[in-house]
């Protein structure tokens, strides 16, 4: 309906141009939206107030010529100037009705278009390290991202769904040098674990493997693991160097293989962890590019070499800093250290470059909120190897904050005292959790109540939503049950029936389904399609309280089967891009 309007009032706006009554006015692109009061009629369009200046000409006086030279459309009632210039249109009831043929004869693809023209995107979310299981706050990345990169292929684009592997850098070292030391611990060494060592009980598993597998073959006693080690934080050490003390210990002792096989098993374990979780969840992945291929591939020094030959970096202290501070940043960046090693920073900055060599036009990083000040030191690097940091848009998603009977669950990842998106999907569902995530805009805190998402009532947002798909299938049970024939008839047959102030309701918002698709997809905002429906559920569920449809007027029971038919199929697209099942039976 909205891109009918745009279509008409574009059209006259080229014709008043020929005619040469808008001077040198540009032509724009008019903005058509929704009023917000039905007395207003259906949609509102400003462009006679936008170019009234260039135009010479008064808002109501070009609203007028705007409007005389509207092609005709039997889907228009009524247009009139509100206002200081506003152009008003009112829809003919039959271009409301028409809606339903519409999704009955497109079905899956109703909400659907071209508008991307099949340029590439590259959407990457979550990209946990993989020093662990996945909690509960990377699951509304996960969600999120999943959401909004089924939106924009919705819309057209060719999207690539990516998740970032870091499998190279100091935290996975850690991991390593904590499955080892619990692998010491299962040999009956005492072991002092470190402050800042991962503690979840995945590492004991990992280590149990193996155990398992290699028996004591990798065991030093426990005076030789942390000879010459710092002491540790607990006794008024430093915690930092600590642990890259007992980092250093398990590469001298057990050698670059033995090391590098323990660092392997935990890494591909708990990858394959997160791989299993997030299938579950309903998120998959073109590709899982790991961080390591970066250096292996020469990206890193490329990205090193371009930062060099733009004259944004420098040395200091042994070490190559990035000039970020040319750029807005509080402080310069080191992408080299001292002991030669690259940062995590300078593979972000190789990363960054290599996706928009893959030729993607746009890239969409899913980002926790922590990152927020790491976002304009990325864009930063991304100027100073010359490519457009425009081309790159970071959303930044707010934690998860659960609460069960009333109170906080508290969560702490490094000591191993948190909740697994796992957990989550086993307590509530993946229905419920996919459809709680996307709530809220991305960038707003989120409160998880997890008695709310299990609670069939109609409090809960989803359990109403589905119920409503559900309600529709139980309407043709219960035809097949009393022998009541529905089969419905072709095109708009029957459709002038629907004349209760119910039913014009869900017409108007069956009909807002693509525009709340397009508007959630370039806006990365998934929370309007659940707001929407949302909505729809509602006008359905007042209809079904309020109306029969399986009454004895054929005519009747034809137009309200068609319209609860179209609704049912609305809703399931609508909980299909929000990665949320539409059962038939509740």
């Amino acid at each position: 309906m909205k891109n009918l309007i745009q279509q008409l009032v574009s059209q006259a706006l080229a014709k008043i141009a020929e005619d040469g009554r808008i001077g040198d006015a540009p032509i724009l692109q008019p903005i058509i939206e929704r009023t917000r009061d039905a007395r207003h009629g259906d949609f509102a369009c400003n462009v006679a107030l936008v170019l009234a200046k260039a135009a010479r000409c008064k808002p109501r006086d070009l609203a007028d010529q705007l409007i005389a030279a509207l092609p005709a459309s039997p889907a228009v009632a009524k247009v009139e100037i509100a206002g200081p210039g506003f152009i008003n249109f009112t829809l003919a009831a039959d271009a409301y009705r028409a809606v339903i043929g519409e999704v009955l004869t497109q079905a899956h693809s109703f909400g659907r278009s071209t508008l991307g023209k099949g340029k590439r995107i590259q959407v990457e979310f979550v990209s946990a390290n993989p020093t662990g299981p996945l909690h509960v706050g990377h699951g509304r990345g996960a969600a999120y991202g999943a959401v909004v990169a089924d939106l924009l292929e919705a819309v057209g684009y060719d999207v690539h769904r990516e998740y970032y592997v870091n499998d190279a850098g100091r935290q996975m070292d850690i991991l390593a040098a904590s499955v080892w030391l619990r692998y010491l611990e299962l040999c009956d060494e005492t072991v002092p674990f470190p402050a800042n060592g991962y503690r979840g009980d995945y590492v004991w598993d990992i280590a149990a493997t193996l155990h398992r597998e290699h028996g004591d073959s990798y065991r030093h006693a426990a005076d030789e693991v942390f000879a010459g080690v710092p002491v540790d934080e607990p006794a008024g050490g430093d915690k930092e160097k600590h642990i890259d003390g007992v980092i250093e210990q398990a590469k001298n002792l057990l050698g670059d293989n033995r090391y590098r096989y323990v660092f392997e098993l935990a890494l591909n374990t708990i990858l394959d962890d997160i791989r299993d979780d997030l299938g579950l969840f309903g998120v998959s992945y073109q590709e899982w590019y790991s961080e390591r291929s970066l250096t292996d591939s020469g990206a890193v020094n490329k990205a090193l070499q371009r930062l060099r030959d733009s004259g944004h970096v420098y040395e200091k202290g042994g070490a190559l800093w990035f000039k970020s501070t040319d750029f807005g940043d509080e402080k310069d960046r080191v992408v080299v250290r001292d002991n030669g090693q690259t940062t995590y920073f300078a593979s972000d900055i190789a990363y960054h470059m290599d996706k928009l060599e893959r030729g993607f036009e746009r890239v969409i990083d899913v980002w926790g909120a922590d990152h927020h000040g790491y976002v304009p030191r990325v864009k930063a690097a991304m100027q100073a190897v010359g490519d457009d940091p425009s081309r790159l848009d970071v959303l930044l998603v707010q934690f998860a904050i659960l609460y069960r009977g009333g109170e906080r669950v508290q969560m702490s990842t490094r000591s191993g005292s948190f909740v697994t998106l796992r957990e989550l999907r086993k307590e509530v569902g993946s229905d419920a959790a996919r459809f709680f995530y996307v709530m809220r805009k991305c960038e707003q805190h989120m409160d998880f109540d997890l008695d709310l998402a299990k609670s069939q009532s109609s409090d809960n947002p989803v359990y109403y939503v589905q119920y409503a798909h559900a309600r529709v299938c139980s309407v043709l049970r219960q035809a097949a049950e009393k022998g009541i024939p529905v089969e419905i008839s072709e095109g708009d047959r029957n459709l002038e029936r629907l004349t209760e102030d119910h039913e014009q309701a869900l017409l108007k918002t069956l009909a807002r389904y693509p525009e709340v698709v397009e508007s959630s997809a370039l806006n990365e905002e998934p929370h309007q399609l659940t707001h929407y429906v949302r909505d729809l559920a509602n006008d359905f569920h007042t209809y079904y309280n309020a109306h029969q449809f399986l009454v004895e007027d054929e005519a009747l029971r034809d137009a309200r089967i068609k319209l609860i038919l179209a609704v049912r199929q609305v809703l399931r697209n609508g909980l299909n891009l929000l990665g949320v099942s539409a059962p038939e039976k509740m």
